[in-house]
């Protein structure tokens, strides 16, 4: 049996075995998970609420958050594990999938290369589509105030997207996570400083629950659940930054880095979620700062803010990007080159990021799909799957952890079919108002 053998081998332990040229404390590393899983997810939150209700909503977000948390939890595990019987110090999101069905039955074996390369390819699209998501929101912030200061220069926001396209290719190319966690520290404070923006602007008004209704029409439950997704989860950062922390024991465990890192999630998603709609209702956009005034300058700052967290935290999902086009890249070109390829590889990723925003600026809809499809597969599907084909000789008493696991899976392949069918229709409908 898989947990056996791995304790079985416990005399190798693959933490004495890490050699990281530049390791993350607890803190840096907490900081780097709570930055790479909010941020334009946070700011959608009242959107989300007024999807779902405040009832369903609130429930909804701390329900996600466990699902979510326990699954980020599962991964690490289950890497950790085959680390062990591997005799490896680390592993990345795709190489613990091969691990874990290498180490599978031996009807699932032949899949491992399978498995990976799925794996690869879901975090390729996810991050890149969080890139694009991130284009659109730093884009619409700064239109926001240039339309408001300079009201003779007009422009679509697709122009917005092509002028940050030099800073970003400029940011992007910072390569170590112990460098970007000094930035995502930076995005983190000024995030902080929006939220509290926000519940300043939200609580100076009215918030009443006349006109908010507790539960939504069940057929809005998929984009609220696409958007909770995508906020909760920022799986694809977790191995990176596991396996680069100076103590990663500390990751899992109560407290552990994950626990504050999600408790933290939850809490602030939460209450701006429910109290932004119990503020501005069903008049939502897909960022609240967009709903902030224009012409005040706390709400100048929170937008002002916003993008430039937004764009400090950038780099940090892009890295998940550029991790995978080197790993499956560096051998087979030379050391001498390998300087240049990295940035023309960050710079030409980054003009294709910021191109598929500019093709399609709707945030909310792009929120919704890359919740919905992507985060749905990596950060529900796959960790619930590697578990299950891991510790299939040992699934517990009544084989509770199958029961659980399929629980996990269903419910994330509920949530990708539905929210990629009713962000689908928006996107027609809103696209049909536009011709019309």
């Amino acid at each position: 049996m898989n947990v056996e053998k791995a304790d079985e081998k416990k005399d190798y332990n693959p933490f004495e075995h890490r050699k990281v040229e530049k390791p993350n404390s607890d803190i840096r590393s907490t900081a780097n998970l709570i930055k790479a899983s909010l941020g334009s997810g946070l700011l959608a939150g009242p959107l989300a609420f007024a999807n779902a209700g405040w009832g369903v909503g609130l429930f909804g977000t701390i329900l996600v958050g466990i699902i979510c948390g326990h699954c980020i939890h599962i991964l690490v595990r289950t890497s950790q594990r085959c680390c062990v019987l591997e005799k490896k110090p680390s592993l990345g999101y795709a190489e613990t999938c091969r691990s874990a069905f290498s180490n599978g039955p031996k009807a699932v074996r032949k899949f491992a290369s399978t498995a990976s390369v799925f794996a690869e390819f879901s975090l390729l699209c996810t991050y890149a589509g969080v890139c694009c998501i991130y284009t659109v929101l730093i884009s619409d912030s700064i239109k926001q105030l240039v339309d408001r200061f300079a009201p003779s220069t007009i422009l679509p926001v697709e122009y917005y997207c092509l002028i940050t396209l030099v800073p970003i290719i400029l940011l992007c190319q910072i390569k170590y996570l112990k460098f970007l966690a000094i930035f995502s520290g930076i995005a983190n404070i000024l995030l902080v400083a929006t939220y509290i923006i926000c519940l300043y602007y939200i609580f100076s008004g009215d918030i009443s629950f006349e006109g908010k209704v507790a539960a939504g029409h069940p057929a809005r439950y998929p984009a609220f659940l696409s958007t909770v997704i995508f906020a909760m989860e920022g799986v694809g950062v977790v191995m990176p930054i596991e396996n680069t922390m100076k103590k990663p024991q500390n990751f899992l465990g109560c407290p552990s880095v994950l626990v504050v890192a999600m408790s933290a999630i939850v809490f602030l998603y939460g209450t701006l979620g429910m109290f932004g709609y119990l503020r501005y209702g069903n008049v939502l956009r897909g960022s609240i700062t967009l709903n902030l005034p224009t012409d005040e300058w706390p709400a100048i700052l929170a937008k002002m803010s916003i993008a430039l967290s937004i764009f400090l935290t950038y780099p940090l999902q892009f890295y998940v990007v550029i991790d995978i086009f080197t790993r499956y890249t560096q051998k087979h070109i030379k050391v001498n080159y390998r300087q240049v390829t990295q940035v023309i590889a960050r710079t030409v990723g980054v003009c294709c990021c910021v191109g598929i925003g500019m093709a399609l600026p709707l945030l909310e809809q792009i929120i919704n799909i890359v919740g919905s499809l992507f985060y749905s597969i990596l950060g529900l599907i796959i960790p619930a799957i590697i578990e299950t084909v891991f510790r299939w000789e040992n699934l517990g008493k009544w084989n509770w952890i199958l029961w659980k696991n399929l629980f996990i899976g269903l419910f994330g392949l509920l949530c990708l079919v539905s929210g990629c069918t009713v962000t689908i229709l928006d996107i027609i409908e809103i696209l049909h108002r536009k011709t019309v």
